[in-house]
């Protein structure tokens, strides 16, 4: 049969006053209570049950609004698929609180920054926001767009491509956390592919190689260098004997170094690849570590200024200035060693890279060598420091590996 619609009208609506309820057809019902108050109802089948929506009260809600609702919750309960009325009247959420991104970001980098392990890195992820992203800092995280982040990346994209880079890559991944934490919708404005590639010159990456002295040239540095009596000076002495990287030989403590076996164990926390690495001590590395000892003043083997600090890596390349060197760089001494390494001995490559700390190997390989060779580089590292300390001209011993 048919079913009558429009059963009521709106003088019916205001005089009704007993109590019941009163169908105004397709599930639209007017309820009223024994006090007289009045408010509308939608009743539907749904899954063998019979569910009912309140659609407020009267006469807040006047019968001309509760027919639309109800012809709503109709056009739902017809579509294809079906969906549920209910759906449709539900109070939408409340909106997020907004943020400025710098209030966001402060909080963000506090909950990822204590898992990097190297402090620096994480000093670097504040400083580079804070300086490069500042236009950012007091805007509505929820408002910033591709012009706001080009306005922050522009002034540096070709002049600190590096840094410019890695902020772009920083300010990405803190929208797309503020978008999973719904302050955000929509497309990153900071993507690369497809979007900002598109407006900013591609910076095509490039191997950086850093500057590193001529192998053949460090006999007579190595010469220049001992006879400055500078701690600077000793602290390049030390990097060039050890083949270590600048980091690694400026924080040396005093508690890493074992004289009586002559061995130097670094800690995984302050190495690149995360794991410990052994350095064996050549006899003139240990003869300078002697002379520091002496002198010691804190856990440092080179201090700084300030004894609870180590010396910085601006008074080594002062000491290369000093020397006629200023167009080297300290990491480019790690070159230096395995250039010699590879051209003038025969000691294998492998024992060559572990001497650099480099990870040698695949993943199975690596498994079945537990040893770090320590023996073999002991060898090395006492050739190299031999090569080192030979005056320029002079007699040059022939190295072999075993």
């Amino acid at each position: 049969m048919p079913v009558t619609m429009n059963r009521l009208n709106a003088k019916q609506v205001k005089d009704i006053v007993a109590e019941g309820e009163y169908p105004d057809g397709g599930g639209l019902w007017l309820n009223v209570t024994a006090k007289g108050s009045k408010s509308w109802r939608f009743t539907y089948r749904w899954n063998g049950k019979r569910p009912e929506l309140g659609l407020g009260s009267y006469p807040a809600v006047s019968l001309a609004d509760a027919r639309r609702c109800a012809e709503e919750a109709r056009a739902w309960l017809s579509s294809k698929p079906k969906r549920d009325p209910k759906d449709l009247f539900r109070a939408p959420p409340p909106p997020p609180e907004s943020k400025t991104f710098g209030e966001f970001t402060e909080a963000f980098l506090n909950e990822i920054l204590p898992d990097f392990r190297n402090a620096k890195h994480q000093q670097q992820w504040r400083n580079t926001l804070k300086t490069y992203a500042a236009k950012l800092w007091k805007t509505d995280i929820a408002e910033i767009d591709t012009q706001h982040v080009l306005e922050a990346l522009k002034p540096i994209w070709s002049k600190k491509r590096e840094t410019a880079r890695r902020v772009r890559g920083r300010i990405e991944r803190i929208l797309d956390a503020a978008k999973a934490q719904g302050l955000r919708s929509g497309e990153n404005p900071a993507r690369w592919r497809g979007h900002l590639s598109t407006v900013l010159p591609d910076q095509k990456k490039t191997r950086v190689h850093h500057a590193a002295m001529p192998f053949d040239d460090l006999p007579a540095f190595m010469a220049k260098i001992r006879s400055d009596k500078a701690l600077s000076a000793r602290a390049v002495e030390f990097v060039i004997l050890t083949a270590t990287r600048s980091s690694e030989a400026r924080g040396a403590t005093w508690d890493e170094i074992d004289l009586e076996q002559r061995v130097w164990t670094i800690p995984a926390e302050r190495m690149k690849a995360n794991r410990p690495h052994r350095v064996p001590l050549s006899a003139p590395t240990v003869q300078l570590l002697k002379a520091l000892y002496a002198d010691r003043r804190g856990d440092y083997v080179l201090p700084g200024l300030a004894s609870k600090k180590h010396i910085s890596e601006t008074s080594l390349y002062k000491a290369l200035d000093r020397h006629g060197a200023g167009e080297f760089t300290v990491h480019g001494f790690r070159s230096s060693f395995r250039d010699w390494a590879g051209e003038r001995t025969n000691y294998p490559r492998e024992v060559a890279e572990q001497a650099l700390a480099h990870i040698v190997g695949d993943e199975t390989e690596r498994a079945y060598r537990r040893g770090d060779a320590l023996e073999k580089r002991r060898a090395l590292m006492d050739a190299w420091a031999q090569f080192c300390g030979t005056p320029a001209g002079g007699n040059v011993v022939a190295l072999h590996g075993t």
